[in-house]
């Protein structure tokens, strides 16, 4: 049974909607594009350099860079060797001094974190326009991979994609790197 509205209760419903004026629209309103989320500020952490203790000193540089962390996989570091593991971001060294090619490491380095990003390619060069012929951002890259806890290895590039003038660096996932220890 339906609840039918008494003649009284109509009457009086009618007599306090009758000024009513109808919409115009009975569509939802428009989007709008909501303007975007202003980012929460880090914490500042100290470098990752800081953290590993290992001096200029103790790092040979070769012609073929290779470097892996203990408990890797050699089957990783082989598909790295061959390019089989595509890096997906860039970052190229040329010509830079050592100060501003560190910060533009550690910059990118962060981004690849944010990104997410499994594989990078750092191009440094060969060293052949330095003044002494030496590769000198080639030692310094050497040295500063080491240093970071999220390179799990690093190789110099495959002949197609650099050759020894540019290094693959395998990075640690940012989601297994909350659950270590």
């Amino acid at each position: 049974m339906k609840n039918r509205l008494q003649d009284a209760d109509y009457a009086l419903f009618r007599a306090e909607v009758e000024d009513a004026v109808p919409l115009e629209s009975e569509t939802a309103e428009p989007f709008r594009e909501r303007p975007a989320p202003v980012p929460r500020p880090r914490p500042e952490e100290p470098p990752e350099e800081e953290r590993i203790q290992l001096s200029e000193a103790e790092v040979e540089t070769h012609d073929f860079l290779l470097f892996t962390r203990p408990g890797i996989q050699k089957r990783v570091v082989y598909a790295l060797q061959r390019g089989q593991i595509e890096p997906t971001l860039e970052l190229d060294l040329h010509g830079l001094t050592a100060n501003y090619a560190r910060s533009l490491l550690r910059e990118f380095l962060a981004d690849c974190k944010s990104r997410r990003i499994r594989c990078a390619k750092i191009i440094h060069g060969k060293g052949r326009g330095s003044s002494s012929r030496q590769p000198v951002l080639k030692c310094k890259v050497n040295y500063w991979l080491r240093l970071r806890e999220d390179v799990l290895a690093f190789c110099s590039a495959p002949r197609f994609d650099g050759g020894t003038g540019a290094v693959y660096v395998l990075l640690r996932n940012p989601a297994k790197a909350n659950r270590r220890r």
